[in-house]
């Protein structure tokens, strides 16, 4: 058993940041992060608004950090899995692939969310076959191509104006009849000659052969079907929190967030959380930084505390 002072799940903004301040405060500090170092942060194209930054890729944001983190002393573990942990005791146990444990005084728990899906008829069988949720990741496969975007957000609007660079022609299909986004994603989408949009409409279902070739497109106010020939499809509707593992020990809301106090900690002393599993409002890579920071510095409260 590795014993540390504090162990992070999760490796994007949040828990990197919170990586960063406990590591340079000479706490030994351990991240465990199931999928790639970023989170959704390192699958965006273009960070634009992050303040000291003109203009950078999620994945250079990501490695950056991870560096950063590192260079105070800080643990990076990344494509493993969590298959047991202990929050109840004073010392916190977590093992993973069913056999490395590691202990800890404090953790913070940071797995952000993933992607949320349209749930239907399809859906899940072209995943990857012409189904994307991930602009970066899957841009260039579509190359003079004609995509269809899903959403109506800022990651729905700034996605779909990124791939201008290698579709011929995008669809936007929101549901409503306005857009959730900042004036300006709404600005330079609509402005975009490669851009067009059907709204208080839905995807319906997702049909084809070995890859995906067409969908219905639902008109949500009249029922109404139609069906168009597309060669890929992108959904942007919002992330779902990855907090299952954790539903029968933390105190969870009704959309599955974890609940914490002003000092982001949880139910359970010495359990802090940060970044976007967590109850909030607002959503952005800066409001993660945010939370890593002040878990960190919580956590490090705790400990010398206890």
């Amino acid at each position: 058993m590795e014993k540390f002072d504090v162990i992070i799940i999760g490796g994007g903004p949040a828990g990197l940041t919170a990586g960063i301040y406990l590591s340079r405060a000479k706490n030994k500090t351990l991240v465990l992060n199931e999928g790639v170092i970023g989170g959704q942060m390192s699958l965006t194209h273009e960070i634009a608004n992050y303040p000291g930054i003109d203009s950078v890729s999620g994945y250079m944001l990501s490695r950056t950090m991870q560096k950063q983190a590192e260079k105070f002393g800080c643990t990076v573990k990344s494509n493993i899995k969590i298959t047991d942990y202990k929050f109840n005791e004073n010392l916190k146990t977590i093992t993973v692939n069913n056999k490395d444990v590691f202990e800890a005084k404090a953790v913070i728990v940071a797995t952000g969310g993933k992607s949320r899906e349209l749930g239907v008829e399809g859906e899940k069988d072209f995943t990857g076959r012409g189904v994307s949720y991930c602009a970066t990741c899957d841009g260039d496969f579509f190359q003079d191509k004609e995509i269809i975007v899903v959403g109506g957000g800022n990651s729905a609007l700034e996605e779909a104006v990124s791939l201008t660079q290698y579709a011929s022609k995008i669809t936007i299909v929101h549901q409503f009849d306005h857009f959730q986004a900042h004036q300006f994603a709404i600005d330079a989408a609509q402005n975009h000659e490669k851009i067009h949009f059907i709204l208080n409409s839905t995807l319906s279902s997702f049909y084809g052969n070995q890859s995906l070739e067409k969908v219905k497109i639902k008109n949500l106010k009249t029922n109404t079907e139609i069906e168009m020939p597309i060669d890929g499809v992108f959904v942007f509707i919002g992330y779902v929190p990855q907090t299952k593992p954790f539903e029968n020990s933390l105190k969870l809301n009704t959309y599955g967030e974890i609940i914490s106090d002003e000092r982001l900690e949880t139910n359970i002393p010495g359990v802090f959380v940060a970044g976007d599993c967590r109850e909030k409002k607002i959503r952005q890579i800066t409001t993660a930084v945010s939370d890593g920071t002040i878990a960190a510095l919580n956590a490090i409260d705790f400990i010398q505390n206890n």
